[in-house]
């Protein structure tokens, strides 16, 4: 996997995206029953949990992470809805403030997105562990099935750094029970061609190899959502 040294420009990239957006999103989505996705046969309800990287930054709306992946998992038969809750610039610690507010009642599951920032700061990796492990808490706590969307390090932070720093996904998906894809931007980092002039955020055509490569996961978090439906609904 080719390594992504443009990847330190992107500290504190573009805009901070105004929480309330986020909040109001949430809170529309499931104004009318907060508790309807229970029923087996409603729509699986999921939250991308994100940054930048996830929330679309500087594309168009229609070009998010969130909306194509909902797209592409419809035209595979998914009956789906996947809410936006990524802002850029986010940390891990910044997700943890803000997290319940920005998974509503009713989700089913949860597209864990965050940690770019903390390496690109060299947040301490006690830090960055103990915000992870704390939002993981919490959802696990509230029955939320997760997707762990893993990060690297960019490599100009050293290996010792690295090496910390990449194995917190895996360690968190493991102690966990969650599911996880390693990298979140599998077959985009350092690929130009992906990637928006700043060399890190995925352009439309990235954004579209991410949703190819992470669908088989999100369809897996998908079946285990079903399954556990029925198992409530039978017993």
């Amino acid at each position: 996997m080719r390594t992504y040294g443009l990847f330190r420009r992107a500290v504190q990239a573009g805009s901070r995206r105004p929480l309330l957006i986020v909040t109001l999103i949430c809170a529309i989505w499931f104004a009318a029953d907060p508790h309807a996705a229970s029923a087996q046969g409603d729509p699986v309800r999921l939250v991308a949990f994100g940054d930048s990287l996830s929330a679309g930054y500087e594309l168009p709306p229609d070009y998010a992470f969130p909306v194509r992946l909902e797209k592409a998992l419809k035209a595979r038969g998914h009956d789906v809805i996947i809410a936006n809750a990524g802002v850029s610039g986010d940390t891990t610690s910044a997700g943890l403030a803000r997290l319940d507010w920005s998974i509503p009642d009713g989700t089913d599951g949860v597209i864990l997105e965050l940690g770019a920032n903390d390496a690109l700061r060299g947040i301490p990796i006690d830090v960055t562990r103990q915000s992870l492990e704390a939002i993981a808490a919490r959802l696990k706590e509230r029955g939320i099935a997760v997707l762990v969307a893993g990060m690297l390090a960019p490599p100009n932070m050293g290996p010792d750094y690295g090496r910390a720093f990449n194995a917190l996904y895996p360690d968190l998906a493991a102690r966990h029970g969650f599911a996880l894809y390693p990298f979140f931007l599998d077959g985009v980092a350092a690929e130009p061609a992906l990637n928006l002039d700043d060399g890190m955020h995925p352009n439309e055509d990235g954004v579209d190899v991410i949703v190819e490569r992470i669908t088989p996961h999100v369809e897996t978090l998908i079946e285990g959502i079903r399954q556990t439906r029925k198992q409530a609904s039978d017993s």
